[in-house]
């Protein structure tokens, strides 16, 4: 496994001799809560990811006890600090990055696993929810605690929490902010599978080459067509396949396997 950034860095990058990159949140005394400079950085690495044929899977997961305890605190010390007419247009920047971020991060054209190694608070458990899939240590938590803030969820989770659970367990995940354990987070269907703590990336990262082995073309495609599918008529999917089908008819992963396929059938007569 090749390191891409140094010990230091808030988010360390690596990927596997199988293409598949590990995304670690490193500001373990601060339970890897982003930062300003932190999402910049994740930002910048989401893009690499997603240009990058080489990477065919992304697992996200954290340092030290947290996965991601949310937004940093000294970040909304700092905001709020501000002359009261700046204060809106500040918080629209940055709310601008916070949905960059998370975007890149739903769109990436690749399979995306949150492997959530401790509490997932906040913006910490909409990032975790913004991946195709979540696996949980048996040590995680998951909290959407915006409302002990005082503030709504703005990394995501009005969209995908939602869609994870259905809108009622959502509205009451959300107006409470209580911690949901990893069996009832599996229960619900907000986790997918909760795993022994010491096995949690070793089974992240087998479910991402198991996911990724298909052709990237048809894998990226198919992505982008069902994470909007909710939002969509039957007649603009059928419509979307068609445009994506075409696509794949001239890739080179679909002309390969059909010439295997047809030199073995050749092969047995």
């Amino acid at each position: 496994m090749t390191m891409l950034q140094s010990v230091t860095s808030p988010i360390e990058m690596s990927v596997d001799d199988d293409g598949i990159a590990i995304l670690t949140l490193n500001r373990p005394e601060a339970r890897n809560a982003i930062s300003d400079d932190m999402r910049s950085l994740l930002i910048e690495r989401l893009e690499e990811i997603a240009s990058d044929p080489a990477i065919r899977a992304l697992v996200v997961t954290g340092t030290g006890k947290g996965f991601c305890a949310g937004g940093d605190i000294k970040g909304m010390e700092k905001r709020m600090s501000a002359p009261a007419g700046e204060v809106a247009f500040n918080g629209w920047r940055r709310q601008q990055r916070v949905h960059h971020a998370v975007s890149l991060l739903m769109n990436l054209p690749k399979p995306t696993i949150a492997a959530v190694n401790g509490a997932a608070t906040g913006l910490g458990c909409d990032m975790a929810l913004s991946c195709d899939f979540v696996v949980s240590s048996q040590q995680a938590t998951f909290a959407m605690s915006y409302i002990a803030r005082g503030l709504i969820p703005d990394g995501g989770g009005l969209y995908v929490l939602p869609r994870r659970v259905g809108l009622t367990k959502a509205k009451e995940l959300i107006f409470t902010g209580r911690t949901v354990q990893p069996e009832e987070g599996l229960a619900i269907g907000m986790v997918d599978r909760v795993v022994p703590h010491e096995d949690l990336l070793a089974e992240s990262t087998n479910w991402a080459k198991e996911l990724s082995r298909g052709s990237a073309t048809a894998l990226g495609l198919s992505k982008s067509i069902l994470s909007n599918s909710f939002e969509l008529t039957q007649g603009q999917v059928l419509a979307m396949g068609s445009q994506a089908q075409g696509i794949c008819y001239t890739s080179s992963e679909h002309q390969a396997s059909v010439a295997a396929f047809l030199a073995a059938k050749a092969k047995r007569g």
